[in-house]
């Protein structure tokens, strides 16, 4: 793999394709790298993703990664810090400093990651929410966590 040191978003073990095709939607159209960190909960193929992708899944780079190890070689190797998005996270995501470049992790849709992958995180950064409410869509909370790195960026 090509080393950069452009932000990127990764998805650990994604389990909804309609939630994975509107992330690499995203990304497409933010020119942002997505990470799939497999192995997924469907397919990983561009007829699982079309639906919510669409035809802009001729504009995403997408990398694939056989497993969490793979991943953290080549994240290791590219010198970008992880950013985790968890409900377990302590610090606001608004409070965070996006610089240096790092790669933005999200979790399965059903159960977040495990505690190792956690472990390895440089920062676990949480959205606020209403009390006793559980999480947003993993789509929706790409979508603010890119927003917020962009603003700071000023990508």
């Amino acid at each position: 793999m090509i080393a950069h040191k452009q932000p990127a978003i990764a998805l650990y073990e994604p389990d909804i394709p309609q939630n994975t095709g509107t992330i690499l939607r995203l990304c497409a159209c933010l020119s942002i790298t997505a990470h799939l960190i497999e192995p997924a909960g469907f397919p990983v193929t561009d007829r699982a993703f079309r639906r919510a992708g669409m035809d802009y899944l001729d504009h995403v780079r997408i990398e694939r990664h056989a497993s969490f190890s793979a991943f953290e070689d080549w994240r290791r190797e590219t010198g970008l810090a992880l950013t985790l998005f968890t409900t377990r996270g302590a610090v606001s995501y608004l409070d965070h400093d996006y610089r240096p470049p790092q790669v933005l992790l999200f979790g399965r849709e059903s159960a977040g990651v495990p505690d190792r992958v956690a472990a390895a995180a440089d920062a676990r950064l949480v959205i606020p929410m209403a009390q006793r409410l559980r999480s947003l869509n993993v789509a929706m909370s790409v979508a603010m966590a890119a927003g917020e790195m962009m603003r700071q960026l000023r990508r």
